[in-house]
């Protein structure tokens, strides 16, 4: 029994000794402890010299070309997905130099393939008053490019290239975007094509676009977008247009600064479904011309309500006047500003307050022409509800006037 205690001894001796001596020594036994404890390798590498003139370097290399962890694994699909979607858009246009005459002037932009047949969607101010407009696709190919429609109220323009092989973008939805989502901008800044940069939602809000024009819950990021960028599509993390990159807040400053803002891919779904159906868009209007009130107009002149849109005017023959609503009957003067008072006060529609001009503008802008709106209003000192056919605004009214 003693013998055979020490022979079991003596043959695990014997196997530590092996092991140690031919696993350990040689480094092959440290992967599967580091394996088996989840212990992260080290970096593998490796030294290489170079003799030369100045001596003897020694350079530290990696052994094997690194691998993409998932954040960049995501990027790189991202990139891969969208850029043969995007493309580089060049507009001349001619400008007359009192020396030299006719001077040809150039403006780039972004825009982005919808379909097989060549239409590409951009902003309006990106091929605004150009004579010739180029597209250079993500292959280098160039196409001369013809201007379909164009919707400056929007600032969206849509063209079309004669080209094969065509990659369409995949359009996703704008609604339901969440602040502090990733999104991915890939355009044309400063002529650097095929350029791609990251941020996260920072807002979404109503601002003014590039002409005065409203942009409704516009797209706001910190993604890095530049002059070049304009028309480009803003991305999910999936690669999906959410947006079309339009406008940099840049306090004077014509470069990024990290406040960026793209129109919402649903508004633009809008306008191209109009663009199919009649050719143009049908923008609803309700024909007024309206004027903010706040506290202290409401209380100089003894409206019952301290917040909404007076109206001054309802357009004769328009949606308002249709609907009954009444327009101001008393000229006075807001500095310089003639202002007419008496009309009916909006102080809401389809139950959202109303408090300015913009969220009118957003709450009729939410309709088609055709649709019925629900305002709230103050008679005097009556209230009551109006039920508007918003009509079809065929040309775009003065910002701040006329909605």
């Amino acid at each position: 029994m003693k013998l055979r205690r020490v022979l079991l001894v003596l043959l695990l001796l014997s196997g530590f000794y092996y092991v140690t001596t031919h696993f350990v020594s040689s480094g092959a036994f440290a992967p599967m402890v580091h394996r088996a404890l989840n212990i992260p390798e080290p970096d593998a590498t490796r030294t290489a010299s170079a003799t030369g003139p100045n001596g003897t370097f020694e350079l530290t290399e990696a052994s094997a070309a690194p691998s993409f962890d998932t954040e960049e694994q995501q990027n790189i699909a991202v990139y891969k997905k969208a850029l043969s979607s995007v493309v580089n858009i060049t507009s001349t246009a001619v400008a007359f130099d009192f020396f030299y005459g006719s001077v040809p002037q150039q403006g780039q932009g972004s825009g982005f393939i919808l379909d097989k047949q060549g239409h590409i969607l951009t902003n309006n101010h990106v091929i605004d008053n150009a004579q010739r407009v180029e597209v250079t696709l993500s292959d280098k190919h160039k196409y001369k490019a013809r201007v379909v429609v164009v919707d400056k109220n929007h600032d969206l323009a849509l063209l079309q290239i004669d080209a094969p092989n065509l990659v369409p973008a995949t359009l996703s939805d704008s609604t339901g975007l969440i602040v502090g989502q990733r999104v991915y901008a890939i355009g044309n800044p400063f002529g650097l094509s095929g350029t791609m940069t990251r941020g996260i939602i920072s807002a979404i809000r109503s601002i003014k676009g590039p002409q005065g024009n409203p942009i409704e819950d516009a797209i706001q990021t910190d993604a890095s977008v530049n002059p070049g960028n304009s028309g480009g599509p803003l991305l999910n993390s999936r690669g999906e247009v959410i947006g079309i990159t339009t406008l940099i807040a840049s306090n004077g400053a014509d470069q990024s600064s990290g406040i960026g803002f793209a129109i919402p891919i649903d508004t633009a779904k809008q306008v191209l479904s109009d663009f199919e159906k009649y050719g143009r868009v049908r923008r609803p209007s309700l024909d007024v011309v309206i004027f903010p009130i706040g506290p202290d107009v409401a209380q100089q002149i003894g409206l019952p309500a301290d917040y909404g849109v007076i109206v001054q005017r309802v357009v004769p023959g328009g949606a308002a006047e249709k609907a009954g609503l009444k327009g101001g009957t008393q000229r006075v003067y807001q500095g310089n500003t003639p202002v007419m008072l008496g009309g009916d006060l909006i102080v809401a529609a389809d139950g959202q307050d109303i408090t300015n001009a913009q969220d009118l503008s957003a709450a009729i802008n939410s309709h088609r022409a055709g649709d019925v709106m629900t305002l709230t209003i103050f008679r005097g000192q009556k209230k009551m509800e109006i039920k508007v056919t918003l009509s079809d605004a065929k040309d775009a009214a003065a910002p701040g006037q006329q909605t």
